[in-house]
């Protein structure tokens, strides 16, 4: 059986045929010539409308899928067309090319964008005998595809974080819907200014932005003060892992003080190597841990009462009811006010004060019937994201760590091809 005969089967295009299959054994490497049909006219590449052919340009060598460790190539002249339409001589469009003046063949782009979403760029390029620039390339053009053709109706939960692309405070703002069924990266903005935020409802408009009834987010002013602005209409929800965030950092704030006190006053070390005793939950502490944290209990520390203030405030989210959840979070602040030894705390407890109505707004989303939303997708998608970045090392632009997000984030739709070789 001729290799062309298996092309035929699974990689044909109307108006070419495959002709004859040369092996070069010094270069490794299998040329397949590709021909026009008799009769047929090339396609003008700017406008689609077919046309006569004006003359031929030298012959050129576009990339297919290596096929027994042997790189396949196939060798064909472009025609340039005299279009009717465009009033002007311009080369032909043919269907295996990625496009412009790419040298991949479709189904070799598909191959590599495929594997780029498993492997770093580096090894997929290694693996499938292909550069950085052409994984880069198949990358870029599956990318474009799907931003051109996704779909933005029908959002009505968005998550909005930011994370920490480059030493020295570098930002991103991505934000992702969080619809059951329906979790992807929609945007991407520099920094984490309520001007970049901005950009992303400008992006989105006025009547996809007024269908937004959820918005999950951290306490940062910038989000905050753009969401009430443009999203007025949407519940904006803090969730509990950010708030139980910063009651860790204030009881291991809380730890450090007291050990510095304690070493002045000569006292015994009782909360030496016992940083993660207080940070982690206690049904997840180990045996020992148990034992050890059932020791210093019972010694009077300031470590041990915001420890226990901590842990009651779990109970908060227990709690069904928007009314009966802030009559507990106004108990606990007074409780937490009340100490004295507890500066840590209090600057917490004032917090959480001032943005009373929007951690409350977790409950009302409760009783909406809509499920619960919560931004532990978000911190999900965010360390998946440091992953995506991390597979595209090489390529520092902010092009291609763009694209590298929404390739493996964006659940773009793809290209549709006859046949799918991986």
């Amino acid at each position: 059986m001729h290799l062309r005969t298996l092309l035929n089967a699974v990689y044909r295009h109307k108006g070419f045929v495959y002709g004859n299959e040369t092996l070069n054994d010094q270069q490794n490497c299998v040329r397949i010539d590709v021909r026009p049909r008799k009769r047929s006219r090339p396609i003008c590449s700017q406008c689609g409308s077919a046309g006569p052919t004006y003359d031929y340009l030298p012959v050129r060598e576009f990339t297919m899928i290596p096929i027994w460790g042997l790189t396949v190539l196939f060798v064909y002249a472009m025609r340039r067309v005299s279009c009717p339409h465009c009033k002007r001589v311009v080369v032909e469009q043919v269907p295996w090319s990625v496009g412009g003046k790419s040298r991949l063949t479709t189904a070799f782009a598909h191959h590599l964008s495929s594997w780029a979403r498993l492997l770093s760029w580096k090894e997929v390029g290694r693996r499938c005998g292909a550069c950085w620039d052409s994984v880069a390339q198949a990358v870029e053009w599956v990318v474009t595809y799907g931003l051109k053709h996704r779909c933005l109706d029908h959002i009505s939960a968005i998550g909005v974080d930011e994370i920490q692309y480059k030493k020295g405070h570098k930002y991103l703002t991505l934000v992702y819907q969080i619809d059951a069924g329906s979790r992807r990266l929609l945007w991407i903005g520099k920094e984490r200014t309520q001007a970049t935020f901005h950009g992303f409802f400008d992006m989105l408009g006025q009547a996809r932005t007024e269908a937004i009834r959820f918005v999950c987010s951290d306490m940062w002013r910038a989000y905050l003060n753009v969401i009430a602005q443009r999203a007025p209409q949407a519940l904006n929800i803090l969730d509990r892992f950010h708030i139980a965030q910063k009651l860790s950092e204030a009881v291991d704030q809380t730890r450090r003080d007291e050990v510095s006190r304690l070493r002045e006053q000569g006292q015994p070390a009782y909360l030496k190597k016992s940083r993660w005793l207080w940070l982690r939950r206690s049904e997840n502490l180990s045996r020992s841990g148990r034992s050890r944290m059932r020791d210093l209990l019972r010694i009077n520390l300031t470590t041990v009462k915001a420890y226990l203030l901590k842990e009651s405030f779990d109970r908060l989210w227990h709690y069904t009811s928007p009314v009966w959840a802030g009559k507990f979070l106004d108990r606990w602040c007074r409780d937490v006010m009340r100490h004295r030894s507890l500066p840590n705390l209090k600057k917490v407890a004032r917090t959480l004060r001032s943005h009373r109505e929007l951690i409350l707004n977790y409950f009302r989303a409760k009783q909406s019937g809509h499920g619960t939303f919560s931004s532990g997708v978000v911190e999900g998608c965010n360390n998946k994201a440091k992953l995506c970045i991390r597979k595209s090392y090489g390529f520092r632009s902010d092009k291609y760590r763009e694209m590298a997000l929404f390739h493996g984030l964006g659940n773009l739709p793809e290209p549709e091809e006859t046949h799918r070789f991986a």
